[in-house]
């Protein structure tokens, strides 16, 4: 079934919407022309899932590309994401309505609770909940969430998230946070999907690379889409945004899976959400 995945390819989430398992990050892609040029390209490419976030300043560049650049609105998967300092109900909906705004839209696709922060997230979820009944949000789920923080919400509220947006990859796979979306049905999203290229040299891997004809990065992203993860590599040059989609001419065997299953090293380049009170 993965062997015929597409780069338009989409899971159902538990909500009954559907969302494309790749997509571009536009994480650390400078507000301004580097994050609009990187949004037009990556469209026109053929994706059709831009993910970004309050924190990452550039919500506005990305709703000015997608509206320049000529694909329906209705083809096109937008994330956002409610940074930490606007936790709360009220805080929530205000900065809500801001992204909104910047991006001169009248919903998005699904919006996270970045992290879970110390305080009223409860207040916050609850918040998401009221922005996916007024129908400005089709879909609300979280990013960064141990099982703890999970089952606070499961416990304490109406609607369960349906995406959980993970640091993810072959050398950092969350087999604990992965294992508790997984048997909830809480569709898991990888971020920093390359590790930040620190082990585009490890052996197993560059055995992987020889033996597919695909370089390191191709088959990370692969692996992930091999696991029916939503995987978002991040670039803002046009050539490796083209690379990273060129993903579906291939898969991975059982073996190969195997190998890249047994990387797991725990490296780590953000917070682990199982540390979070």
């Amino acid at each position: 079934m993965m062997s015929e995945l597409k780069l338009d390819s989409r899971i159902r989430l538990h909500d009954g919407n559907e969302m494309p398992l790749f997509g571009l990050g536009v994480w650390a892609a400078e507000p301004g022309r580097e994050t609009y040029d990187a949004v037009v390209h990556a469209l026109k490419t053929g994706y059709r899932h831009i993910d970004t976030a309050q924190m990452y300043g550039n919500e506005k560049d990305v709703g000015d590309a997608l509206k320049d650049s000529g694909v329906p609105r209705e083809e096109v998967f937008l994330t956002s994401k409610v940074w930490e300092s606007d936790h709360g109900y009220e805080a929530t909906l205000k900065a809500f309505d801001a992204c909104l705004r910047k991006m001169s839209l009248d919903y998005i696709d699904l919006y996270l609770i970045h992290w879970p922060a110390s305080g009223p997230r409860i207040e916050t979820w609850k918040a998401l909940e009221q922005i996916k009944k007024n129908g400005l949000c089709k879909s609300i789920g979280v990013s960064n969430y141990a099982p703890h923080h999970l089952e606070e919400i499961m416990e304490l509220s109406a609607e369960k998230p349906v995406v959980n947006q993970i640091e993810l990859n072959p050398f950092l796979q969350q087999q604990k946070i992965a294992g508790f979306c997984n048997n909830e049905g809480i569709h898991l999203t990888g971020y920093c999907p390359l590790a930040r290229g620190r082990r585009f040299d490890a052996p197993e891997l560059s055995r992987i690379s020889r033996e597919t004809g695909k370089s390191p990065a191709q088959v990370m992203i692969r692996w992930a889409l091999e696991r029916g993860q939503t995987v978002i590599p991040k670039s803002s040059k046009p050539l490796r945004i083209e690379k990273n989609a060129e993903v579906f001419d291939f898969s991975l065997n059982e073996g190969q899976m195997r190998t890249l299953n047994g990387l797991d090293q725990g490296l780590r380049f953000c917070p682990n959400p199982l540390d979070m009170a």
